[in-house]
């Protein structure tokens, strides 16, 4: 079958969609990944054929205006509890209007979709899978009868709260519900002669990489399938001091790269946060940008200092983690069984962190709190190098990702899935 695989231009989302991509090529289905012109290098880098459609998205200049704003609404450790007080209809409506605004919108420019939408109109795909946020996926799908399914890279928190937020305007005056993430999709979708129907927003069926435990319960079709992680740009190299034993336990200190690529971190200062940890009796690795090492101190001689490394590459060889809580770097961890301490900050971040302190598997340090300084996270580092429990709650989630099936396993139930959702009159599964 043809496969049209969608995802803005931004690395650490499109790396999420390459192990699924290759496993539905090596079973022989027909993969073309579709995304902003930026991403065209990390598509063809991944082995995978790119169609790069309309014109970049200028995400970062706009949030680098609204960001304060945003963020300052996301922040909230108990953003996702169901508490009025946090999750009341008003709150919900401003957080989907800026958020469409200042993100969706922008990710999915009226250039990318329109295109989009007349390639696959040429191409005639009979599955679309769509990064979560890469809502024109969804669009060309529609517009071509397509099946399609989301490929989730964490927890599933939009839908769910997008659910409580539809579920809260229904006790609202009809004047006054206002979803502002349903009108955009509602107008582009008429500009390509197509009416809104919630599958735009939720896919046909989930296709989830988070483990079991982490997994948020659904009543809608859902395909689990095991997180593997790919690294993207970063180069997959071994260099010679990751090929023997660490004669100490080792820490990888490391912001992600989208952290690193939008500037918005949650991880004190790098300098800082280094001296601290090497007072620990560790060996620390730290991912620190070239531009921002002249401002670094004089380093103890158990701290090593790298541009980028493979994280496949050294968390097998860690004791322990410290990050800012992206997707990326949390699954891998959890995938090799590594104890992690979440400096998690916003959105999923802080929802995966919490799982993870809850599991026994880390700590979630909030790093805007005020226990957050450097000599906190080393603390707390030293508890989750010190105590078994850590190990052992890693352990298990290890064991939760390693029975999930892996890509290739899922490969035929897209397959059928794909038959019982695609129009009538498309290509068969195995075309």
């Amino acid at each position: 079958m043809k496969v049209l695989v969608t995802a803005f231009a931004m690395d650490a989302h499109f790396n999420g969609v390459v192990p699924l991509s290759w496993a539905l090529r090596t079973a022989g289905h027909d993969v073309r990944v579709a995304s902003q012109p930026a991403l065209t290098d990390s598509i063809t880098r991944a082995g995978l054929t790119a169609v790069p459609v309309g014109t970049d998205h200028q995400v970062q200049a706009v949030m680098g205006v609204m960001a304060p704003g945003v963020f300052a609404l996301h922040r909230n450790p108990d953003y996702l509890e169901n508490r009025p007080e946090l999750l009341g209809a008003e709150f919900l409506e401003a957080s989907a209007s800026m958020l469409t605004a200042a993100f969706y919108a922008q990710i999915n420019n009226d250039s990318m979709i329109d295109e989009l939408v007349d390639f696959a109109r040429w191409w005639r795909p009979d599955l679309v899978v769509w990064e979560p946020f890469t809502f024109a996926g969804a669009v060309a799908a529609q517009a071509t009868g397509a099946a399609h399914a989301r490929l989730l890279w964490g927890p599933d928190l939009f839908l769910r709260v997008h659910d409580r937020f539809r579920q809260a305007l229904g006790e609202m005056p009809a004047e006054h519900r206002d979803d502002a993430l349903e009108e955009w999709l509602t107008w582009t979708l008429e500009r390509h002669g197509e009416a809104f129907r919630p599958e735009v927003i939720s896919g046909h069926w989930t296709i989830d990489q988070m483990p079991p435990s982490v997994r948020l319960p659904t009543a809608r079709p859902t395909v689990p399938v095991r997180f593997i992680p790919y690294n993207g740009p970063v180069p997959a190299v071994v260099p010679p001091w990751l090929r023997a034993d660490p004669e100490r336990p080792r820490v990888l200190l490391t912001q992600g790269i989208t952290e690193r690529s939008t500037g918005f971190t949650g991880l004190p200062r790098a300098g800082e946060l280094l001296a601290s940890i090497a007072e620990l009796d560790a060996e620390v690795v730290a991912t620190v940008k070239a531009e921002e090492r002249e401002g670094l101190p004089p380093l103890p001689a158990n701290v090593r200092v790298v541009d980028s490394l493979s994280l496949h590459a050294v968390l097998p060889t860690c004791a322990a983690v410290v990050h800012h809580g992206g997707a990326g770097t949390w699954a891998t961890a959890a995938l090799h069984g590594i104890p992690q301490l979440a400096l998690a900050w916003q959105w999923d971040d802080v929802f995966r962190a919490g799982q993870l302190e809850k599991l026994g598997a880390g700590v979630f340090l909030p790093p805007h709190s005020e226990g957050a300084s450097a000599g906190r996270v080393r603390d707390k580092l030293g508890q989750v190098l010190t105590e078994p429990s850590f190990r052992q709650g890693a352990a298990r989630i290890r064991s939760e990702m390693l029975r999930t099936p892996a890509p290739s396993e899922v490969v035929p139930t897209l397959e059928e899935l794909t038959g019982r959702h695609r129009s009538p009159g498309g290509r068969s599964p195995r075309g």
